[in-house]
């Protein structure tokens, strides 16, 4: 089995698991940072940095790459999506512009699982709208 495979097996069982801001516990709550967070333990162990108290509108306040920096400290340079494969990490930018914010896996025939705010973790189909916002495409490193 990959590494992508296991990203996505264990991404598919966090499904359901309710939205709640900077939770990260499967069947408990997780927002789309959280539910990252959550499959890097289960992959690696220990997450690899403290994650600090953010809110929702974090970085539109901010206008730092934050979520951009810490997913290339650890996952390594962004790849071009036509190579991104099911199991790598998305992560979206809502408008040009402005910092990426949301993040999700890219799963198989065309959809992403990712936490979707006021609802649950779900997996989505990547229609042209969510596409078009795609920032950066991250590979989960080898154990």
């Amino acid at each position: 089995m990959s590494m992508r495979d296991d990203v996505l097996r264990i991404a598919t069982r966090w499904i359901g698991t309710p939205y709640r801001h900077q939770a990260s516990l499967e069947g408990v709550g997780t927002d789309c940072l959280g539910l990252i967070r959550g499959v890097w333990r289960e992959l690696y162990g220990a997450e690899p940095e403290l994650v600090p108290a953010y809110a929702s509108d974090w970085a539109e306040r901010s206008g730092q790459e934050r979520l951009m920096e810490a997913a290339t400290r650890h996952f390594g340079p962004s790849i071009p999506f036509a190579e991104a494969r099911p199991g790598d990490l998305l992560l979206f930018r809502w408008r040009a512009g402005c910092a990426a914010k949301h993040a999700g896996i890219l799963a198989p025939e065309g959809g992403f699982i990712h936490a979707y705010e006021q609802a649950a973790v779900i997996r989505s189909a990547l229609t042209p709208s969510w596409a078009r916002r795609i920032a950066a495409v991250h590979v989960f490193p080898e154990i």
